[in-house]
C-alpha cells in the first residue's frame, strides 16, 4: 500500500506516544503524561503524519516563532517503515506546510534538499548528561 502525507493530519496520542518509543528508544507514555494532541494543537505550527493504510507509519512536529521562523522536532518513522524515504517526505511535507503558512525562514539544513537534513542525527546520551553529539 502506498505511504500516505497529510499536513496537520489526524493521529491518537496512543499511536505517537508508541512510535516515539520507538523511534527514541523510551517507555511509551499514556496520555497523561504526554499528550500530543494537546501540546501540538498549542504549540505548534503544524504537524504531518504519514500513513501506511490506517497505520502510522511516521510524524514530524513543526513548531514556530509565531511569525516567521519555524524548525521540525521530532522526525519519527515506524522502524518497519524505514529505508523507504518516507523521513525525507516528511521533511519536504513539513517544508511546505510550514512555507504555505508564511514562515518565510527555516534552518539552513531545511532550505535544501530533505534527504541532506535526514543525514544529520543528534543523539542524546543519558549517561553523559547535556552532551550532544551529531552522528
Amino acid at each position: 500500500m502506498a505511504v500516505t502525507y497529510q499536513w496537520r493530519g489526524a493521529f491518537t496520542n496512543a499511536e505517537v506516544n508508541a512510535l516515539h518509543a520507538e523511534a527514541f528508544e523510551t517507555r511509551v507514555f499514556d496520555e497523561s503524561e504526554w499528550n500530543w494532541a494537546e501540546l501540538v494543537h498549542r504549540h505548534s505550527l503544524g504537524w504531518v503524519v504519514a500513513r501506511d493504510g490506517a497505520e502510522l507509519a511516521g510524524f514530524v512536529n513543526v513548531l514556530w516563532d509565531g511569525l516567521v521562523h519555524a524548525w521540525l522536532q521530532d522526525v519519527m518513522v515506524a522502524i518497519k517503515a524505514r529505508g523507504q524515504g518516507i523521513g525525507t517526505e516528511l521533511v519536504r511535507h513539513a517544508r511546505a506546510g510550514a512555507k504555505a503558512a508564511g514562515c518565510e525562514y527555516l534552518p539552513r539544513g531545511l532550505r535544501g534538499p530533505p534527504e541532506r537534513f535526514l543525514l544529520r542525527r543528534v543523539r542524546v546520551h543519558p549517561a553523559k548528561a547535556g552532551l550532544i553529539t551529531l552522528a
